[in-house]
């Protein structure tokens, strides 16, 4: 059974930092890429942060320069370091596996991450 589990959301104040990470069981880690995606209310879940298996980084122009993606493959754990978190940073954080090889694609139950004052 595949899980990814997702945890560090929370409220935070505009310009303040939040660590997300997410633990996979039950996949090959090592083989996918791994991804941060988010959804705000009334909006579509949107990119924000891959890693290839490789290491290759791919960031939405909304948050370059103020997230950083990285993996630990012995953990089988990503990671997205949030820093000068705006206000339009609120939204449902959701994880991602991703295997293109083979099409298989799954997803973490999300996380809430709040940046207000």
């Amino acid at each position: 059974q595949v899980q990814l589990v997702e945890s560090g959301g929370g409220l935070v104040q505009p310009g303040g930092s939040l660590r997300l990470s997410c633990a996979a069981s039950g996949i090959i880690f090592g083989i996918y890429t791994m991804g941060w995606y988010r959804q705000a209310p009334g909006k579509q879940r949107e990119l924000v942060a891959t890693m290839t298996r490789a290491g290759y980084s791919n960031y939405a122009d909304s948050v370059k320069g103020r997230f950083t993606i990285s993996r630990d493959n012995a953990k089988s754990t990503v990671y997205l370091q949030m820093n000068s978190l705006k206000p339009e940073d609120t939204a449902v954080y959701y994880c991602n596996a991703n295997n293109a090889a083979t099409t298989r694609t799954f997803w973490g139950q999300g996380t809430q991450v709040t940046v207000s004052s």
